[in-house]
C-alpha cells in the first residue's frame, strides 16, 4: 500500500497488498463514516480486460463489502469517469459502469465520474497523461470538461456534509460541490473561532 507520507490524528495507514479481499485487516473499516475508493489504472496499463476488471470491479467491491459490514451507515464513494456507460463502445468505459451500477445497487454507492483530472505528476500515470496535462490547464473555465484532483476530494467531503447517496456526479456537478465546500469551509472557520 501507498505511503503518503502525511500524518495527523485522524490518518490511519494500513499495509495491505491484496485488494480483492480484506480478511485480516477487516477493522481498518470499523467506525468510519466514509470511505473514498480512488484505487485504479488505465486501460492502457493493464494486460487486457480481465485485469481491467480485476482492479475495476473486484477492487472495489471487496472495499465496498468490507466498510458495509464494519460500518453499515457509511458512505462508499468511487472514483469512475466521464464517458462511463453500460453501452459504450470502449471497454473501460462499460466496465466502469458496471462497477457503478453493481456498487450502487449493493451498498448505495456514490459514483465520480471526472473528466479530464489536473493534479500532480506520478510516477505510474500513463506517459500521454504526463505529456497532454499542461493541455488541461486550458480548459479549466469550462465545467464539464476540467477538474483539478482537490476539486475531486472536496467534493467527496460537500457529498458526505449532505449525506448524498445512491446517485452518479458528473464533472460539472462535482466541480459545484467542491465550490460549496470551499464556501461552507469558511463559514465553519468562522464558527470555530467563535467558539472559542
Amino acid at each position: 500500500m501507498w505511503n503518503s507520507g502525511s500524518s495527523h490524528p485522524k490518518l490511519r495507514q494500513t499495509s495491505h497488498t491484496d485488494f480483492a479481499s480484506y480478511t485480516g485487516v477487516e477493522a481498518i473499516f470499523a467506525g468510519v463514516d466514509a470511505c473514498l475508493f480512488c484505487l485504479g489504472k488505465s486501460a492502457t496499463q493493464v494486460s487486457g480486460e480481465v485485469e481491467y476488471r480485476r482492479i475495476t470491479i473486484d477492487f472495489a467491491r471487496a472495499a465496498a463489502l468490507a466498510l458495509r459490514e464494519q460500518s453499515p451507515h457509511a458512505a462508499f464513494h468511487y472514483v469512475s469517469g466521464a464517458g462511463a456507460g453500460l453501452n459504450s463502445r470502449f471497454m473501460w468505459a462499460r466496465v466502469k459502469a458496471e462497477a457503478e451500477r453493481d456498487l450502487m445497487q449493493r451498498v448505495d454507492a456514490v459514483c465520480w465520474r471526472p473528466a479530464a483530472i489536473d493534479g500532480k505528476a506520478s510516477a505510474s500515470e500513463p506517459v500521454l497523461l504526463r505529456i497532454v496535462r499542461p493541455v488541461y490547464r486550458l480548459f479549466r473555465p469550462f465545467r464539464s470538461i476540467y477538474v483539478s484532483g482537490d476539486d475531486i476530494g472536496l467534493a467527496m467531503l460537500q457529498a458526505i456534509h449532505e449525506n448524498v447517496r445512491g446517485r452518479i456526479i458528473e464533472n460539472a456537478e462535482l466541480r459545484d460541490m467542491a465550490d460549496r465546500y470551499r464556501a461552507s469551509a469558511g463559514a465553519r472557520d468562522l464558527r470555530t473561532i467563535g467558539s472559542r
